[in-house]
């Protein structure tokens, strides 16, 4: 049953929640071109899909159009009339404003390893169930992606993975920490001045530390990068990273993780470890 305004009980969250969550990293936007095949128009099939993500909670990377200012947010409810969707608004009230008016606020999540995205417009801030929500109309259609190269998973913070960069100004490395990781590339979370990355650029002779093997060599192209301002005031950068070149055997090496690590993560979602 749809959840009501009238009746929303906001859910308990710590301040750090967004932040240290293992499974709950954000998830970049991809380009619209070519993707108009997957997208729901169905009035019925939008708020359908909607009310999934209320119910599963489903953690949302919310971006403030333009520029690169993002937040983690959740689906709250949807309005009576089905009209307007409710979100968590962030814990920072310069953010809230700067949402109100943003040209478009664009909302990437995933539920069962679908991919799913959908932007926002004239979204204004208000109260619902004694905490501040942001209330914005439906979206007319919503991207919708089931193809398993889009998949990501993210990587657990209990099995962590990392990358080492080669530096362009000096004969030394730095090792990155990687948020989530997918059969053509993988992201990697760092500090925004800890080394100068450009869009396009290529990054040779990196080091992928998956655990239990050894360090793989790769090359990788830096495909988007997005400042990020975390719950607890921290910034950093997301860089989105394409595998530009792999050694023989590590596609097979990286997608074995990917199936364990999978398998490992619904396990503990059933109840099975």
């Amino acid at each position: 049953m749809r959840a009501s305004v009238a009746h929303y009980e906001p859910l308990p969250m710590s301040e750090n929640e967004h932040d240290e969550a293992p499974d709950q990293q954000r998830i970049t936007p991809l380009p619209p071109e070519g993707l108009e095949k997957f997208l729901l128009r169905g009035r019925r099939q939008v708020r359908q899909l909607l009310q999934e993500l209320i119910e599963h909670r489903a953690l949302v990377s919310l971006y403030l159009l333009p520029g690169r200012e993002s937040f983690l947010t959740a689906p709250v409810t949807l309005s009576d009339d089905e009209e307007w969707l409710y979100l968590d608004a962030s814990i920072d009230s310069g953010t809230n404003h700067r949402a109100t008016q943003a040209a478009s606020l664009l909302c990437v999540t995933q539920l069962a390893h679908i991919r799913i995205q959908f932007s926002l417009s004239g979204a204004s801030l208000t109260t619902l169930g004694g905490r501040a929500a942001l209330k914005a109309a439906v979206p007319a259609d919503i991207l919708r992606l089931q193809r398993r190269e889009f998949y990501r998973l993210p990587v657990p913070l209990s099995h962590p993975m990392s990358c080492s960069l080669p530096r362009a100004e000096a004969e030394s490395r730095v090792d990155v920490r990687v948020i989530d990781i997918g059969a053509g590339g993988i992201a990697i979370q760092l500090p925004p001045d800890l080394i100068a990355l450009e869009l396009s650029q290529e990054l040779p002779d990196c080091l992928l530390r998956l655990p239990e093997v050894e360090p793989i060599t790769l090359s990788l192209e830096v495909r988007n990068i997005v400042r990020q301002t975390g719950r607890s005031g921290i910034e950093t950068l997301r860089v989105g990273c394409r595998f530009a070149t792999l050694p023989r055997g590590a596609e097979t090496l990286i997608q074995r993780y990917i199936f364990r690590a999978d398998r490992e993560r619904s396990a503990r979602e059933r109840g099975g470890l």
